[in-house]
């Protein structure tokens, strides 16, 4: 989209949210935008469509909600800002690509402190209030968050050990994909999900850390021919509204969403579990090599794994050790 037009596109969706807070504006229909940065393939937007769908027919017509997917509103950057200013009402981003504002929003990228669905929900329920109490403080509120499927290492020769990673260029999409590139003696350089292929094509990269279904969305077989999976996170998109317009609403409103999205976050985790499985498949029907990883690789990411652990901890300060201390002795 040209700078024109995203400003126009903002511009009425600033309207129209102003529009719903005076009395009998807009026939008594209220107008929400959401901006989210993913196609509409994507497992994630098809979920934020179902619950856009039970919030509307919930509301009998009083709230119509408009979906900008593929980053045609806002670039996942600014989508958080976006909703804080209003530029939207709801917007949904890679909750740990905004771990240098807060250490609470990146726990879950740490690499290998999760490498199952039990953990991953045992570690969301633990991070859940730290995160829940630093939005409110930003004017936000969490709606629901979904994890991503495990993700892995794409490549294009056989990953024997970490070593095979040194000198490759890595595109990553976070503060500690970043670090974990440069452990791996990697060089990291950070890259949206829409821009992949160009990096890739360009020379830019030749590595990356993903899940399978991020590897279909950018159609990794033209670039890639090797696909390690090695449960490395469970990275979770968070799903979140401007305060200030939620409590605008009717409190049955408010509940209707409410529900919606506790219904999407169930609806959500199970279908990463599916993604897990079926855009793995896709990928070996494109023609890409499924690799096993080997003891030597898996042992050179738990090693990374722990350093980036108690790097995080360093950071997260008191609370950061509480949390941590609390998820291993779950987990254990």
């Amino acid at each position: 989209m040209n700078s024109i037009r995203r400003r126009d596109v903002i511009a009425a969706a600033g309207s129209l949210a102003a529009a719903a807070t005076f009395p009998g504006a807009a026939h008594a229909q209220t107008r929400w935008q959401v901006a989210t940065a993913y196609p509409d393939g994507n497992f994630h937007t098809k979920n934020m469509r179902d619950f856009i769908e039970a919030v509307q027919t919930a509301s009998a017509g009083r709230l119509q909600i408009q979906l900008h997917s593929n980053a045609s509103l806002l670039r996942m950057p600014e989508i958080k800002r976006g909703v804080q200013t209003g530029q939207a009402q709801i917007g949904e981003i890679l909750l740990s690509a905004y771990g240098n504002e807060d250490p609470f929003f990146e726990v879950d990228s740490v690499p290998q402190l999760v490498t199952s669905t039990p953990m991953a929900r045992k570690l969301a329920e633990l991070q859940k209030p730290y995160v829940e109490a630093r939005l409110n403080r930003q004017g936000l509120s969490l709606l629901y968050w979904v994890p991503w499927p495990p993700s892995g290492l794409y490549t294009n020769t056989p990953l024997e050990s970490v070593d095979t990673l040194r000198g490759t260029k890595m595109r990553t999409f976070n503060a500690l994909t970043n670090r974990f590139a440069t452990l791996a003696g990697a060089t990291p350089t950070l890259v949206q999900q829409a821009e992949v292929p160009q990096a890739f094509a360009t020379g830019v990269v030749n590595v990356m850390v993903t899940s399978a279904a991020t590897g279909v969305d950018v159609q990794s077989w033209d670039f890639c021919r090797v696909f390690t999976p090695i449960g490395f996170t469970r990275t979770k998109n968070a799903i979140f509204v401007r305060q200030r317009d939620l409590a605008a609403l009717p409190a049955d409103l408010q509940a209707s969403v409410r529900a919606a999205a506790a219904a999407a976050e169930e609806r959500g985790w199970a279908a990463s579990d599916a993604e897990t499985v079926s855009q793995q498949a896709i990928l070996a029907q494109r023609g890409m090599t499924i690799g096993t990883p080997t003891p030597a690789l898996m042992q050179g990411l738990a090693r990374i794994g722990a350093t980036q652990a108690d790097e995080w901890v360093a950071k997260a300060g008191d609370e950061g050790k509480r949390l941590m201390d609390a998820y291993r002795a779950a987990v254990a």
